[in-house]
């Protein structure tokens, strides 16, 4: 399916909205924010994962897909909808053999709702699903073989993502208001796909600022290699802040939830906690910092959204 097919039967919309939004916080730093909506890009494959999605499909020509996640992951429930809608099967891989004992939580519901297949996988052999021999144990769990479904990894994170996500640079790369064009944008970071493309498609003296939500330093040689894969080389500039990960992954501490809720009231917006709030108390900070000259313009890209039960845990 061409990537016109799948807009048109989807109805994304594209570009998605930029919003200014009045903060004092920023304003007092001369630093004007601006919000990325990609969370309002579609329904049921909000923010990047429409952008990560998209070009994947394309490739898998309808056959099933088999793809990686957690207990609460986004893409999952992204896929899983994906295949609902566009008919084609779907397998999710999930990591935590144990569950495969418990009621289904609200997000492994509408994955199985939407007609994905769940597989349950040992953390050790989760670890290892990049080998190619655990990789086939799972294909053979799920009675396809590897010439009849097409593998999406982990966040769906590969060359053909961030060359999607090319195009949200490109969305930013041209603005240009009463205010002038955008200087930084910035992102939380699960496994890397969306800030190497949205650094490569930023124009000349634009810069992206990558907020990890995992710990550890694993992500910018992970980031260097898919921009390897999908653009042949370094590809923009971009930089990672390791400091606003609050523990780890689905990890928050009352500070930020009180951020969130506070940012959420002014601004009417729910404001998601997994990723969104940590990239813009992020932004906070760097502002405060004085990271950003006056007058710069910084946009905060949107992933997600706050929709359901509250999956971060405070520490």
């Amino acid at each position: 399916m061409e990537t016109s097919d799948l807009a048109a039967a989807l109805r994304p919309r594209l570009p998605s909205p930029l919003q200014p939004v009045e903060d004092e916080r920023f304003a007092r730093h001369g630093v004007r924010l601006l919000l990325k909506r990609d969370d309002l890009i579609h329904t049921d494959l909000p923010g990047n994962k429409w952008r990560k999605l998209a070009p994947n499909l394309r490739a898998a020509a309808g056959r099933p897909v088999l793809t990686f996640g957690g207990a609460y992951s986004n893409h999952l429930r992204a896929t899983a909808a994906a295949g609902r809608l566009l008919g084609f099967p779907t397998i999710g891989v999930v990591r935590g053999h144990e569950l495969a004992a418990r009621p289904l939580n609200p997000s492994l519901s509408r994955c199985s709702a939407d007609g994905m297949r769940l597989l349950f996988a040992d953390r050790a052999s989760y670890r290892a699903k990049g080998d190619p021999d655990v990789l086939a144990r799972f294909l053979r769990t799920a009675g396809v073989g590897a010439d009849d479904v097409y593998v999406v990894p982990e966040g769906g994170s590969n060359a053909l993502a961030a060359q999607g996500c090319t195009e949200l640079g490109r969305e930013l790369r041209d603005h240009a208001d009463h205010t002038g064009r955008v200087d930084v944008v910035a992102v939380a970071c699960g496994t890397g796909g969306t800030l190497a493309g949205l650094a490569a498609g930023l124009g000349e003296g634009q810069r992206a600022i990558g907020f990890p939500v995992l710990r550890g330093s694993f992500l910018g040689e992970a980031i260097r290699t898919l921009q390897q894969e999908a653009f042949g080389g370094p590809a923009g500039h971009w930089s990672l802040d390791d400091r606003f990960h609050f523990g780890g992954y689905a990890r928050t501490s009352p500070g930020l939830d009180a951020f969130a809720r506070d940012f959420g009231e002014r601004h009417g917006m729910p404001v998601e906690r997994v990723y969104v709030a940590k990239a813009l108390y992020g932004l906070s900070v760097l502002a405060a910092e004085g990271a950003f000259p006056a007058g710069s313009t910084v946009v905060a890209v949107v992933t997600g959204r706050e929709d359901g039960p509250a999956q971060a845990s405070s520490r």
